[in-house]
């Protein structure tokens, strides 16, 4: 058997994931990146770094618990980190990290078409909805 750099075991290992498979990690991940408040802070950050209280406000309708889930499991899938300020109060920053920026224009894309598509979607359902 031929030895492999550790680069062709990552590919192999790459290879081997299949999200339509209940049991692959893949799966987790695009159901956490398809979370709506996920989409939401991905964007807000593509800003630059934010403070939690600022998420809070431009994220209209989002709960304490559901931001702090959301900002906890972006820090530890990779995609957000967290900086504390001791200060008083205490000062915490939230920023994407480099594979956090990786994923940014993929979800501004999704937002975007979301905001632009909107009106052909209202009709649709109008539509849908008067025929049942």
């Amino acid at each position: 058997m031929p030895t492999r750099n550790a680069a062709q075991q990552r590919e192999e290992l790459a290879q081997e994931y299949d999200a339509y498979l209940a049991s692959c990690p893949a799966r987790q991940l695009v159901s956490r990146i398809s979370d709506k408040w996920v989409t939401l802070v991905i964007s807000a950050l593509a800003d630059g770094p934010q403070r939690y209280s600022d998420l809070s406000r431009r994220l209209a309708g989002v709960s304490q618990k559901m931001l702090t889930q959301t900002l906890r499991s972006l820090e530890r899938d990779g995609l957000v980190s967290r900086e504390v300020t001791p200060s008083v109060p205490v000062r915490v920053d939230y920023e994407l990290t480099a594979l956090g920026l990786t994923l940014m224009p993929l979800i501004v894309h999704i937002k975007q078409w979301a905001e632009c598509h909107m009106e052909q979607v209202a009709t649709s359902r109008a539509s849908y909805d008067a025929g049942k």
